[in-house]
């Protein structure tokens, strides 16, 4: 997964187009790669805006002040970091798992990806080992604002192929699984609780 860290991203979009849209007086939304959009968003979609703004000449008051606006000839250029707080509640409905709190991720928006998570904690497997694999073996963007000094990380995660990950994270949780019920005491089959061996069966090892 890539990420698209808002405290470094200048989105860029066709003035033009924002002018029509703001014209159109309909609900409209921005997405990371700049595009105007138009309800009904895409199950992943990833908005920057969203709104239906009355008509003005200054696109900061369009946007509102949590904006930084540029002006480039036919380009209007937004950095939206500082809006970050609305922006997690405009994009956790489509989010694949939201890890912008202290507690960090407690699930997954996906139902079999869940299933697969719940599952995997009966065997020691924690969400955070869960993201990091999907985030490397997967594609998607983690929408997010990261800086280095003082460290800080808040995202939301958008994976691209759910079926793809469901195998991803099924394989490994799999293997674990196996590996202690053959080489862990506190697994061993006679002694497992009723919910350990569900999730046993539901891995495919007993």
């Amino acid at each position: 997964m890539k990420k698209f860290n808002l405290f470094n991203e200048i989105i860029i979009v066709n003035k033009p187009s924002l002018l029509n849209a703001i014209n159109s007086k309909k609900v409209f939304g921005i997405n990371i790669n700049g595009e105007i959009i138009h309800q009904s968003y895409s199950d992943n979609e990833i908005l920057i805006y969203e709104g239906n703004p009355e008509i003005v000449d200054d696109f900061s008051k369009v946007l509102g002040k949590n904006y930084n606006i540029v002006e480039d000839n036919d380009r209007v250029l937004i950095k939206s970091f500082s809006n970050w707080q609305e922006l997690i509640a405009l994009n956790t409905p489509r989010a694949s798992y939201d890890d912008t709190t202290a507690d960090g991720v407690a699930e997954f928006s996906n139902k079999e990806l869940e299933d697969i998570g719940w599952h995997a904690t009966e065997f020691n497997v924690k969400y955070r080992t869960l993201v990091e694999l999907l985030e490397e073996k997967c594609e998607g963007t983690i929408l997010c604002i990261e800086q280095e000094e003082p460290y800080q990380f808040s995202g939301l995660g958008f994976l691209a192929d759910n079926p793809h990950a469901k195998e991803i994270m099924f394989e490994y949780c799999q293997s674990i699984a196996k590996d202690k019920l053959e080489n862990d005491e506190d697994f061993e089959v006679e002694n497992l609780t009723d919910d350990e061996e569900e999730a046993a069966r539901f891995f495919n090892c007993l």
